[in-house]
């Protein structure tokens, strides 16, 4: 297990909150601690964490909301929930909107980080999808290569990261803001432009499969279909 892994942990509760950040980084982790869900998806969107941390009963945004706008940006990194709330159809609830975890309060600290490195780990030994089949293309993220029977690209960083984050995502839209703020870290004119300028070069490397779309939905964002 590597040192300094980032959790974002958002709990309302700040003497608890305090209590969890201090014990995690106490074994290396590094934590951002956030007292409400609309801070902690702000977070979310400008750094990168190796595993999430929520309590569910939060003010401005609830745990079982922010993950679900969460797994629209992330469908694999690994969610724990916090919670009071131990009927059993709350836990099933959180299990459906996408966590992997669910620790009833009280916890205690042990528990909480053996659990968080067990998702982690899980999580690293599960061979995650390095190879996403879109249409007749194979496109691998590790080496960011695009391959068709008949070409092969090699994408630059912003090409692939665009393209993974579509191909996460087939079949549902995105919206354009969640796809600038996430990517390009800003929602202005300038970061607007660059991103048309990616689509357009992507969908000319998907044109010689035909049943492949990048599909803008005017005021909405962008879809995938193959």
């Amino acid at each position: 297990m590597k040192n300094h892994i980032k959790i974002l942990l958002a709990e309302d509760e700040i003497s608890l909150g305090t209590i969890i950040k201090d014990s995690l980084e106490s074994r290396d982790f590094k934590v951002t601690f956030c007292e409400n869900g609309e801070n902690a998806l702000e977070e979310f969107k400008k750094s990168d964490f190796d595993a999430l941390v929520f309590d569910v009963m939060m003010p401005k945004k609830d745990g079982f909301t922010l993950a679900k706008e969460i797994r629209l940006l992330n469908k694999n990194i690994p969610i724990l929930f916090l919670s009071a709330k131990t009927q059993t159809q709350d836990i099933v609830e959180g299990f459906k909107i996408g966590c992997n975890d669910y620790i009833k309060k009280p916890f205690s600290m042990e528990e909480l980080i053996v659990r968080i490195i067990a998702l982690i780990e899980r999580k690293s030994n599960l061979t995650l999808e390095k190879k996403h089949h879109i249409g007749t293309y194979v496109f691998d993220t590790d080496s960011q290569v695009l391959s068709h029977e008949k070409v092969t690209y090699k994408l630059t960083h912003k090409e692939a990261t665009l393209l993974e984050f579509l191909s996460q995502n087939k079949g549902e839209i995105i919206d354009r803001s969640t796809i600038l703020n996430t990517l390009w870290k800003s929602d202005d004119f300038f970061s607007g432009r660059s991103l048309d300028v990616f689509i357009t070069k992507l969908r000319k490397k998907l044109i010689l499969d035909q049943s492949i779309e990048i599909i803008n939905l005017r005021g909405r964002g962008y879809k995938l279909i193959c």
